[in-house]
């Protein structure tokens, strides 16, 4: 099969398309043939060697998630997926190739209305706002969520989440059109940042009150802003390092408002906290994108073999929502 392999470590310029072997469905294990794929910054990461496969995976083809086919089925796998099945999902790596195996329960029918490419765009930044917000931070309907960089991927899918579950919803951006683009998601307030300041728009939005929770992409650079903006008990749930990952903490803040701090990552944790996530995902979200409450959003599709123009578009941080790899 056709596979992008990272050739050795370094940027854009090290990804090859090259013929590796087809893997085998073992166990519970089914094969995908894989019709699209999004690309995320954890891809730009490993290829640097700064955020290596975790045991199991490829250590060499990128890629996390992953729409198409169900193509074979490993000997121990109960059903329902059968061959030809619409499916899409999250993997440790991997994704970027014609075929790829994954754990039977990890791989989540297509909603009909989804063709490939937008399925594509839908399994890593869903599944990770999905887990940020409902499992991690125990949103409730009412509450105030900000979120911070709102044109990425996980970014433009937890501002449609919050807003689903009942939410008013914060963002931040660099850049204004970005802003008003989120604003068609269900942002309710955007903050223009550093050109505004995140706490003092909070404040003033908030009657003082504050966020009851906050989805942060950024980092050590956000840090004090989100001390500042949170509410009494508010919840701080740190998903990215954008903005670097070494801060000083002021702990007074904390105690103050008895604030709760919670980080997370997907990629690398137990195969079964991956299932219960994707399965939290396909009970509630998978609906919404049926009837189009939520819906993928899509900066660019490139052609499988221009993937390197895909990666320099992703890292050039221009796009609003997900890059895609069309097979």
């Amino acid at each position: 099969m056709k596979a992008i392999v990272i050739t050795r470590q370094g940027g854009p310029e090290v990804l090859e398309i090259r013929e590796v072997p087809t893997p085998e469905p073992r166990g519970d294990q089914v094969r995908v043939r894989v019709r699209a794929c999004g690309l995320n910054r954890a891809d730009l990461m490993q290829s640097r060697g700064n955020y290596p496969a975790p045991p199991g995976s490829p250590a060499d083809i990128p890629g996390l998630e992953f729409a198409g086919e169900v193509d074979a089925l490993g000997p121990d796998v109960t059903g329902p997926l059968k061959a030809g099945d619409r499916v899409f999902g999250i993997v440790g790596g991997g994704g970027q190739a014609e075929y790829v195996v994954t754990h039977e329960r990890m791989a989540v029918p297509i909603p009909a209305n989804l063709d490939f490419d937008a399925a594509a765009a839908v399994p890593e930044v869903f599944v990770t706002a999905h887990d940020a917000l409902e499992t991690r931070a125990g949103v409730r309907p009412g509450e105030r969520v900000l979120v911070h960089a709102v044109g990425g991927g996980v970014g433009s899918a937890a501002v449609q989440l919050a807003h689903a579950m009942g939410c008013t919803v914060f963002g931040t951006s660099r850049t204004a059109s970005k802003l008003r683009e989120a604003a068609a998601l269900g942002l309710d307030v955007g903050i223009e940042s550093p050109r505004e300041d995140v706490a003092d728009v909070v404040r003033q939005r908030t009657g003082g009150a504050g966020v009851d929770v906050i989805i942060d992409l950024l980092g050590a650079a956000a840090l004090a802003a989100n001390l500042a903006a949170l509410a009494m008990n508010g919840r701080l749930v740190l998903v990215g390092l954008l903005g670097g990952g070494t801060a000083t903490l002021e702990m007074a803040p904390l105690m103050r408002k008895r604030l709760t701090v919670v980080a997370t990552t997907l990629r690398a944790r137990p195969l079964e906290e991956k299932i219960a996530a994707t399965r939290r995902f396909a009970h509630q979200v998978v609906p919404w994108l049926e009837r189009g409450l939520v819906r993928p959003v899509i900066d660019r599709v490139f052609p499988f073999g221009d993937v390197r123009a895909a990666q320099d578009r992703l890292e050039s941080n221009l796009g609003f929502g997900k890059v895609i790899l069309r097979l």
